[in-house]
């Protein structure tokens, strides 16, 4: 691969996911465009050798001239809202944000030098499943986040002859964990991430838990959701680049590890950690699935690609890594 001559732009380039996906493209060589807001994003995650331009995904001017002017081939979409709960009472916020948001994207890659576009989707727009899931399977988005997610997708697919783009379409499973440069890793408090909600309990002379549901049609009535480390979502990233600069050829792809743990399971490796750690039973919240856990053969088979950080505790560990830099930044 010509890295030379790829100019990536990311949309959301200063949030958890973009800049570890930035982190990654920038170690190999690639030139970097972030386009955040920072409504959500936070400068203390954009990397140095990273261009930043503070700006809307629904300021289409602003995102045609981006492209022009830098001459992207590229655009990684990870700008978004994200949270289940919120999505259900500020439907028409995750609809502006979301659905239009990722129309205009797609727009400002009309006449334009952008060849590939890759999309951060979601394991949501699958609904409530039994077992591993595939591709094939037909989406049944449960809450209004799942639906601006399935929503974008064909979105994607309806303008990509137009635009003359080739796709690829990330259905992530849970993201989680921390860069291992120690660099950069999920900020905030005040968030619905579990992985993340056990860091900071950590640190904490009695941690406590908040498990939401604890009757599920699951081995112990707890969620099940499949856990994927945040640096091999970035790598991913960087293979994709790889597979539609060599083949031009647009497809949908799982990214988790198709291994299911379920939440009190891992409240349980906190517990183990700090004996004193409080566990609670909370209400269901709205829009929960019971469980989803990817397939990922399709992956595995086109990209013969293996994962480095294959493991709950790495994931954990990390973020407990991150959380201690954090309060002492």
């Amino acid at each position: 691969m010509n890295n030379k001559a790829n100019k990536i732009l990311i949309t959301g380039g200063a949030g958890y996911i973009g800049s570890h996906v930035a982190e990654r493209l920038i170690n190999s060589k690639l030139k970097i465009i972030a386009f955040d807001n920072l409504s959500r994003g936070n400068r203390k995650l954009i990397n140095k050798k990273t261009k930043f331009i503070k700006a809307d995904v629904n300021n289409l001017r602003k995102l045609k001239k981006v492209i022009s002017e830098n001459n992207v081939n590229t655009v990684i979409h990870l700008g978004g809202l994200a949270s289940v709960a919120e999505s259900l009472i500020r439907k028409k916020k995750y609809y502006i944000n979301n659905v239009l948001g990722t129309l205009n994207v797609i727009k400002a890659c009309d006449k334009s030098s952008v060849k590939n576009f890759i999309y951060s989707s979601s394991c949501s727009v699958y609904g409530n499943v039994e077992g591993n899931v595939d591709e094939k399977k037909k989406p049944n988005p449960k809450s209004y986040y799942a639906y601006t997610k399935f929503k974008s997708e064909n979105l994607i697919k309806k303008f990509s002859k137009k635009y003359k783009y080739k796709y690829i379409i990330l259905r992530y499973f849970n993201v989680a964990g921390a860069s291992n440069s120690g660099k950069i890793g999920e900020i905030g408090n005040k968030n619905d991430r579990l992985i993340k909600n056990l860091a900071i309990q950590y640190f904490k002379k009695n941690p406590k838990i908040n498990i939401h549901g604890s009757n599920y049609k699951t081995k112990d009535g707890t969620c099940i959701r499949d856990y994927i480390h945040v640096s091999d979502i970035a790598d991913i990233h960087y293979q994709c680049i790889k597979y539609l600069n060599k083949y031009s050829k647009s497809n949908i792809f799982n990214c988790g590890y198709g291994k299911g743990y379920s939440v009190l399971e891992i409240a349980n490796i906190l517990k183990k950690m700090k004996k004193e750690t409080q566990i609670n039973f909370m209400k269901k919240r709205p829009g929960d699935v019971g469980q989803v856990k990817a397939n990922i053969n399709k992956f595995k088979k086109t990209f013969k690609w293996k994962p480095k950080f294959n493991s709950i505790n790495k994931i954990l560990n990390s973020s407990i890594k991150w959380e201690k830099k954090l309060n002492h930044l």
